[in-house]
């Protein structure tokens, strides 16, 4: 069975950071909900606590090794072998930093134009928070199954209850997607279960070989949870209703951590549990990704609405990440999993900006805008980082991560790296038209006369702006991370017992 580095800090960190949001969202009960300034500064303080003691797991992280590491395991259900089982490792460290800082994000982004049932929307917000980093932090099925489910219960409210005028189809569409997929992966873990001889534990099944044919079922009932959580064409068609009519702060935590829950379950789950057939699927996953960066990026130029522009934007980046991890390679592999933070970084903070300029003008449309950087100059400097940092302009996270994962996809298939790469150039012209549109041109009466951000909006898109520069500039403080964990699990993958499968010898071998 695999070893893990017991945790050292003399405290259970990854508990804490769990529990200490949903312990913020319970007191938030006690709270009177006409003293709306009390809830808000309450909500803030308990992320920033949750950030603050997040920080612990970057400074202390040994790079050196795959092991997991500030582990925690206590016996939960004896009778079933299900036990409450956390750790990290260097590729789901960098997702629980990202949650954190999220969380504080979306709270200050909401200060103003939440109005209606805002102690229910902080709730909302802090139980998400600590089911998000439950997601990465898990190492037994049941524990995980059960984070990954809750995600569900307040993004469904956000959507829901805070949204916009279709607000209730999108949280349906959205559920409904969600849930038949997460019901077929219950079934892969369930048949796991039985098949490892009793148990959940993800470490110990990590280590197990299972029969070819087996592979190739699971494969495609835990593909069906995580392809639409990431989406992947083609079931990605909840994905631009969520974002239109989700508020602000939901717009941002799906974009930003969400559907990287999908992508992070392929590399946790699906190369390392079935290698096989990951490795005879990759043609077919290869495929699925270059149709998504395309195809995301065409439609980006059809769109009339900001944020559906920038939720289809999501379905052809997240393309490059599926890319990436597929290509099976550690070019591809590292890109990916790099892609995934700046695609959060990003999208997350065009998200913000979108919000920023929608509580004033109260229109996503972008026929309504124009001339806005002659009324609003420091917005509109800020958002053309953000811009340059998605069409990734060099010395901005989006540039290395895409040439890493165009790297890796040219190793992987020379095709795959062509057409991929034709993707990028698209997504230059949708983003630079767009800012075209919104901030040059003749100014629009509906724009005219509006105010500049202010200083709690500059302090919410100044963490994303040092990150883009950051990571742009010094990507291996980020990359050293996971080199280890990396190495580790492309070593699992080759060392399954096929090497090369044809998908129609897959079929075959399902059929029969």
């Amino acid at each position: 069975m695999e070893q893990t580095i017991m945790n050292n800090l003399g405290f259970p960190i990854l508990s804490t950071l769990i529990f200490l949001p949903v312990a913020g969202a319970a007191l938030l009960l006690l709270i009177s909900r006409s003293n709306e300034n009390l809830i808000k500064w309450f909500s803030l303080i308990v992320s920033i606590a949750a950030f603050i003691i997040s920080i612990p797991l970057f400074a202390e992280f040994n790079k050196s090794t795959h092991l997991m590491q500030f582990t925690e395991k206590h016996a939960w259900i004896p009778s079933l072998n299900i036990n409450y089982h956390l750790g990290i490792d260097g590729i789901s460290v960098l997702f629980v930093l990202l949650s954190t800082l999220i969380t504080i994000l979306c709270v200050l982004i909401s200060w103003n134009s939440i109005k209606a049932k805002t102690k229910e929307f902080y709730i909302s917000i802090l139980i998400m928070e600590g089911a998000m980093i439950g997601v990465f932090c898990s190492l037994d099925f049941m524990l995980f199954y059960l984070f990954w489910e809750a995600m569900l219960i307040p993004m469904y409210l956000l959507i829901g209850v805070w949204g916009g005028t279709n607000r209730i189809y999108a949280a349906v569409k959205f559920f409904l997607f969600t849930l038949v997929g997460s019901v077929l992966m219950l079934v892969g873990i369930i048949v796991l279960y039985y098949q490892a001889g009793g148990t959940f534990d993800i470490l110990e099944l990590t280590t197990k070989t299972y029969p070819y044919k087996l592979q190739l079922w699971l494969f495609w009932a835990f593909f069906a949870a995580f392809a639409v959580k990431v989406p992947m064409f083609p079931v990605h068609t909840w994905l631009p209703d969520a974002h239109t009519e989700a508020p602000t702060a939901g717009s941002v935590i799906l974009a930003a951590v969400l559907i990287k829950m999908g992508a992070y379950g392929f590399i946790r789950f699906s190369l390392p549990l079935f290698p096989d057939a990951s490795k005879a699927m990759t043609p077919a996953m290869l495929t699925l990704s270059v149709i998504a960066i395309i195809y995301g990026a065409v439609i980006c130029l059809a769109q009339t609405d900001l944020k559906r522009l920038i939720a289809y934007s999501s379905v052809s980046h997240m393309g490059f990440v599926t890319l990436g991890i597929f290509a099976l390679n550690l070019q591809g592999m590292e890109g990916g999993i790099l892609q995934m933070i700046n695609h959060g970084v990003v999208t997350g903070a065009l998200f913000l900006s979108v919000g920023m300029i929608y509580d004033r003008t109260h229109t996503r449309q972008i026929a309504d805008y124009g001339g806005v950087a002659s009324v609003m100059p420091v917005y509109a400097s800020i958002f053309m980082v953000f811009t340059l940092a998605s069409i990734g302009l060099p010395a901005t996270n989006g540039f290395i991560g895409e040439f890493l994962i165009i790297l890796g996809g040219f190793k992987a298939n020379q095709w795959a790296g062509v057409l991929a790469a034709t993707g990028i150039i698209i997504g230059a012209g949708y983003m630079l038209w767009l800012y075209q549109r919104v901030f040059f041109m003749e100014t629009n009466q509906k724009v005219a006369g509006l105010a500049d951000i202010n200083l709690r909006e500059i302090i919410t898109l100044l963490p994303m702006i040092i990150l883009v520069f950051w990571i742009g500039v010094y990507p291996n403080a980020f990359l050293g991370f996971m080199h280890e964990s990396v190495k580790h699990l492309l070593e699992r993958v080759n060392s399954g017992g096929m090497h090369e499968a044809g998908i129609a010898k897959n079929i075959l071998e399902i059929i029969k």
